[in-house]
């Protein structure tokens, strides 16, 4: 996920699916790991899922070790951001000279780049012909190299799809709330929901399962099996739910007589 009032120098060219660029990255390259020092990188809550799995901790720990919590821009939202080193370079946690650690579970933004997302759309031909930027940064010397895509293929081989895919409602979500004029606000209470189902997937399960949750909305017993046995269908449903918390649009009926967010009284 990139936003572009966090990028550096940004070229105002609008790219398309099918547009064409030049870009290679490889470890003989004279800028190799340069863009991962002194970023700004906002975590997707499939970032924060891929990265614990790989890493071996859950959510608490993550977020302790690795992020830092911020609010966005123009949605009072809270989200994390990748926390960096206290080095002189302000460099990634996880960036070592030869490379990336955690390289196939990468963050999306990582993957995306030097490409960026305007629109905050990943749904293909949402906006006809998607609307997407390049992350322009001086230090870079992949656009010299000979290798040529178009931005379908760069996306591609990436593998940003099904992180596009799985993030899609979540950047819905953020999208609504930066089309409210800024007098309205949330409540403490739904942006506390916001955060756990986007970031801490682990007490968001300890939530639905552990509080009277299940107890107040008519959910059926297969789909109760199925989050309770993974946690990408977890995170579906959690944000499914909090479109219906944040925006009273339709998602889980309540049981008759039942109120509330399902917290423990």
């Amino acid at each position: 996920m990139e936003f572009p009032d966090q990028m550096g120098d940004i070229v105002p060219t609008k790219l398309g699916f099918d547009s064409k660029f030049n870009f290679k990255c490889h470890k003989d390259i004279k800028c190799f790991t340069k863009c991962c020092r002194g970023i700004n990188i906002t975590l997707t809550p499939y970032d924060i899922i891929r990265l614990k799995r790989k890493l071996g901790l859950n959510s608490d720990e993550f977020l302790a070790l690795y992020t830092t919590p911020r609010l966005l821009e123009k949605t009072d939202l809270p989200i994390v951001t990748l926390k960096l080193l206290d080095d002189e370079d302000e460099s990634c946690p996880f960036v070592r000279e030869n490379g990336c650690l955690v390289y196939e579970d990468r963050p999306t933004t990582c993957r995306y780049y030097p490409i960026g997302v305007a629109s905050l759309s990943h749904k293909e031909g949402a906006d006809d012909d998607g609307f997407f930027f390049f992350v322009n940064e001086s230090h870079c010397l992949g656009f010299e190299e000979e290798t040529e895509w178009t931005v379908r293929q760069w996306r591609d081989d990436q593998g940003v799809d099904i992180h596009d895919e799985i993030n899609a409602g979540w950047t819905d979500l953020l999208v609504r709330k930066r089309s409210f004029p800024p007098n309205i606000k949330l409540t403490e209470q739904s942006k506390k929901m916001f955060f756990l189902v986007s970031y801490n997937i682990d007490r968001f399960k300890k939530f639905v399962f552990e509080s009277s949750f299940l107890d107040r909305y008519d959910i059926d017993d297969t789909t109760v099996q199925k989050i309770k046995e993974d946690e990408i269908a977890l995170l579906e449903f959690g944000i499914k739910w909090l479109h219906g918390l944040l925006f009273k649009k339709e998602s889980f009926k309540l049981k008759k007589g039942a109120s509330g967010t399902g917290e423990k009284e």
